[in-house]
């Protein structure tokens, strides 16, 4: 009954903490303007279910993308020998399901040891591939310290989990066959049967090993869930959301600001009564609170692989710009103005911005445009929409641009087109 109540308080514990935490990201991400993606939901289910949950985009790369489906799919159905370690730790039983599934039992266990070490072997070629083969996409001025150690910590922390249930299947194989106390005969284990004679044959040491191993696992699963709102793991729930609402429109199609378009009807028709839509609010973005909550999800589904920034035109060629500090810097930013509303209340202002303190300005006019960074993320994230929003902020706020930039406004207003040319002169090169 101690074994009980203790595991009891820590899984209640756990589960407090994780919603509380969870609604703290909920909440800054409903900091972002409203945007309606709620259209054509076949379509959008259609796209999570190949984009997230057949994981189509990670393909292009095909030794990354088989390593991740073994941790992808040992993520998913190994949570049901989890939901049988929490209900033996609730109820004070051993194995609870082997009686209700009968043989399944043991063809269960055995997939989830061949499991196991599926995910265990991905960790260890992901952790050298970081550490060891250094490659170029883990690197830049945004994997600073935190970001790199944030990988290997949760890569290490999963071999340390596929360890101790494999060491903890061991020791209980070992207890079955000496027919100790409550360990009844069932499971299968073809891969910790190769572990067991690395262990003690002694009993009482046997029982030691497993029940340490057993509340390792899973007091190592619930701390990991609450690691989950501070890391880029996050995505491993934010990854279907994401894309049930990505944008189905073209990519690279801009957004049209009601208070322009009802202004420039106006001016072409001047009957036309424009509809009540309120104070028309800023330009473009400054700061994060003036992206839409979509722009604000996608910076928490990061999974900062650097797959955008590795096709980045603008990167390759020696630019500032990486899309992939994009989304960290926005994440960083709105996780700091949450954090600004637990400690001083939801009018507090810190005079920082997006613009600017996080993201500079030659970041923003190195990109082209060419949608490459969206066509390449796993989870279709949009580093392009945040980047033209706070253009569009220089542009129509602070009217400020690049001087080739400021000429091809002056040439549309004045000639209709981005060259000196009078429109009377615009099809002369056809002569």
């Amino acid at each position: 009954m101690i074994a009980q109540s203790l595991f009891i308080i820590i899984l209640i514990a756990a589960i407090y903490l994780f919603s509380k935490n969870v609604g703290k990201i909920r909440r800054n991400i409903l900091l972002g303007k409203s945007a309606d993606h709620s259209d054509n939901p076949a379509l959008r289910w259609k796209t999570m279910a190949r984009i997230a949950l057949g994981q189509t985009k990670m393909v292009k790369r095909p030794l990354a993308a088989v390593m991740h489906f073994f941790i992808y799919v040992g993520f998913i159905i190994i949570n049901l020998e989890v939901l049988e370690i929490m209900l033996d730790g609730i109820f004070g039983s051993h194995r609870i399901f082997s009686k209700p599934l009968g043989g399944l039992y043991d063809l269960l266990i055995g997939g989830f040891e061949i499991l196991a070490l599926l995910v265990f072997t991905a960790c260890v070629v992901f952790l050298c591939r970081r550490n060891i083969a250094h490659l170029k996409r883990f690197s830049g001025v945004e994997m600073t310290t935190w970001p790199k150690s944030d990988a290997n910590y949760i890569l290490t922390i999963e071999i340390l989990l596929m360890t101790a249930f494999l060491t903890m299947n061991a020791a209980d194989h070992k207890l079955q066959l000496l027919n100790f106390g409550h360990y009844i005969k069932a499971g299968s284990f073809p891969v910790s049967s190769f572990i067991g004679p690395l262990l003690p044959d002694n009993a009482h040491a046997l029982e030691m090993i497993e029940r340490g191993c057993w509340w390792f696992h899973i007091v190592g699963i619930l701390a990991f869930l609450n690691y989950l709102p501070y890391s880029k793991h996050f995505h491993i729930l934010l990854a279907f959301p994401n894309t049930y609402y990505s944008n189905l429109h073209p990519k690279g199609q801009f957004t049209n600001m009601a208070s322009v378009t009802n202004e420039v009807k106006a001016m072409l028709d001047p009957s036309f009564v424009p509809e009540t839509t309120g104070e028309p609010g800023r330009f473009g973005a400054k700061d994060v609170t003036d992206l839409t909550w979509k722009n604000l999800m996608e910076a928490y589904t990061c999974t900062e692989c650097g797959r955008c920034t590795s096709v980045c035109p603008a990167n390759q060629t020696g630019k500032l710009l990486s899309p992939r500090k994009i989304m960290m810097d926005t994440r960083d930013r709105i996780t700091e103005v949450g954090k600004n509303i637990d400690q001083h209340g939801k009018d507090y202002k810190d005079d920082k911005s997006l613009l600017d303190n996080y993201i500079t300005r030659e970041e923003l006019w190195a990109c082209t445009t060419c949608n490459a960074c969206t066509d390449a993320c796993p989870v279709n994230i949009n580093p392009l929409e945040i980047i033209t929003e706070m253009r569009r902020y220089i542009v129509m706020e602070e009217s400020q641009a690049p001087a080739s930039l400021n000429t091809m406004f002056g040439n549309v207003e004045n000639n209709g087109a981005p060259w000196k040319y009078s429109n009377a002169d615009r099809f002369n090169w056809s002569e």
